[in-house]
């Protein structure tokens, strides 16, 4: 039984027993709330963000196509260790390759990510300077 599973059964069975302070709230919320199955996806896709090794593969890939040897000399780590990160990242579809002879590159799947980045970032700035929130447009 995977993790997900485990934890939505066990929520499951706690939820039930409790009564909403706002049932109406609470029924609109259940009706509008996403799959299990995108929960999954998004949690995975924010599992790989969170690790500083990918994120700086992804950083680099949103700006250029990258073989394995250069994003491990931008990174800093073994060429073993880019090729390890970037299965994952296509398992998760974060990132695809193309072959121009013998050498592959890398590339980001679509332009998702950097919307993504750009909200974290922003959110970082917020972090660190303490600013407050603000509505969006």
């Amino acid at each position: 039984m995977s993790m997900c599973s485990y934890i939505n059964k066990t929520d499951e069975g706690v939820a039930s027993r409790l009564t909403p302070i706002d049932p109406e709230s609470v029924a609109a919320l259940q009706a509008s709330a996403p799959t299990d199955e995108l929960i999954a996806v998004v949690a995975g896709t924010f599992q790989a963000l969170g690790d500083p090794t990918r994120l700086k593969m992804l950083y680099a890939l949103a700006k250029h196509a990258c073989c394995v040897r250069d994003l491990a000399i931008l990174v800093g780590v073994s060429e073993s260790a880019v090729s390890h990160q970037l299965r994952l990242l296509k398992d998760r579809r974060l990132v695809k390759q193309r072959r121009e002879g013998t050498t592959i590159y890398y590339s980001l799947e679509n332009s998702h990510l950097v919307v993504l980045f750009q909200e974290a970032e922003q959110h970082a700035t917020h972090v660190y300077h303490n600013l407050p929130d603000h509505p969006y447009p």
